[in-house]
């Protein structure tokens, strides 16, 4: 195999470097949650346990607050909701619905958190799998969806129910747990850790070793594209993909899978919940609108060839200069 290509940190963090121990252990901790499974590593003094039981508690509450499989969360308790309802959402909720309302805006909606209607259609909410839909189904399930249909009072954190609406977080909640988790671990005197929640990470200062947190790009098999490895220093990188599960990926304005030939999406960004949002929308909007975007990506889409990868104008200035 030959050796990964390497992308630098624009800027490396002074504060980072400050509070940086040589001396402390990597430590490992790990679970499950949102259907996938957690795992951190972290450099530090605080007891692992402690960690854990604390981490396990966040995620717990984020669930209660975002699953749309869960019954009795926030979230389904909003889509059962009846029509012409304002129903006021939790702190975190609140957040990622602020977020997932601006990206949707900005994408026209080739991102959108109100397709859920669209996502149990297809088979793909927790109902599981059907047969594909027919015409008359999608537009009926269109005319139920999208963010347009919603209102939202960000002050007092309300959200309006117009009826049918069915929020689907999947493409954003994941990242948001990875961020939420590396604050926790700051509220506990971690400041250096590798957050992965599902293949979504966030890196945070440095190891031990003085080496940042490493990341390895996915990239379906059999794909002939050299490694990529991110330097996650005060980065986060998610990946989005059709090689693992097949195609899950709705674009809403459709209601249909995208058409394009797209496979693999990863996307580096400031924020979990950005690259999280980020690559969702990549696999849906076509290839040259998201090399457009100034964020570094990655994509690999499908040719009558086999792959292409295609690298965004910010992912070449962060290789170094051997791998340009």
């Amino acid at each position: 195999m030959p050796a990964p290509r390497l992308a630098l940190p624009p800027t490396t963090d002074p504060a980072a470097l400050a509070s940086h121990d040589p001396a402390a252990r990597v430590e490992l901790v790990e679970g499950e949650t949102m259907g996938t499974t957690w795992r951190v590593r972290y450099a530090g003094r605080v007891a692992p346990a402690a960690v854990a039981t604390a981490i396990t508690a966040r995620l717990a509450a984020l669930v209660e607050q975002m699953s749309h499989w869960e019954p009795g969360s926030a979230l389904s308790r909003f889509n059962d909701a009846p029509a012409n309802s304002w129903h006021e959402v939790p702190a975190d909720l609140a957040r990622v619905v602020d977020l997932a309302l601006a990206l949707a805006e900005r994408s026209h909606g080739a991102f959108d958190p109100a397709i859920g209607a669209l996502v149990d259609l297809w088979g793909f909410g927790p109902a599981g799998a059907r047969a594909a839909p027919s015409p008359p189904e999608i537009a009926d399930a269109l005319a139920r969806s999208g963010w347009r249909r919603l209102a939202w009072d960000a002050p007092r954190r309300r959200l309006y129910q117009p009826g049918g609406v069915r929020l689907d977080l999947s493409g954003i909640a994941k990242g948001y747990a990875v961020d939420a988790v590396a604050d926790l671990l700051g509220e506990l005197g971690v400041r250096h850790c590798l957050v992965e929640i599902g293949g979504e990470l966030v890196g945070r200062g440095w190891r031990p070793d003085g080496d940042p947190w490493w990341v390895d790009l996915e990239a379906p098999a059999g794909a002939g594209v050299p490694p990529l490895r991110v330097a996650a220093h005060q980065l986060a990188v998610a990946t989005s993909g059709t090689y693992v599960r097949g195609a899950h990926n709705l674009d809403s304005r459709t209601g249909r899978p995208p058409a394009h030939a797209a496979v693999s999406a990863s996307v580096i960004a400031p924020t979990a919940t950005l690259a999280d949002a980020l690559a969702t929308f990549a696999l849906v909007a076509v290839p040259a609108e998201v090399m457009a975007l100034d964020y570094p990506i990655r994509m690999i889409v499908r040719t009558n060839d086999g792959y292409q990868e295609l690298l965004s104008r910010r992912l070449n200035e962060m290789l170094t200069p051997k791998d340009c």
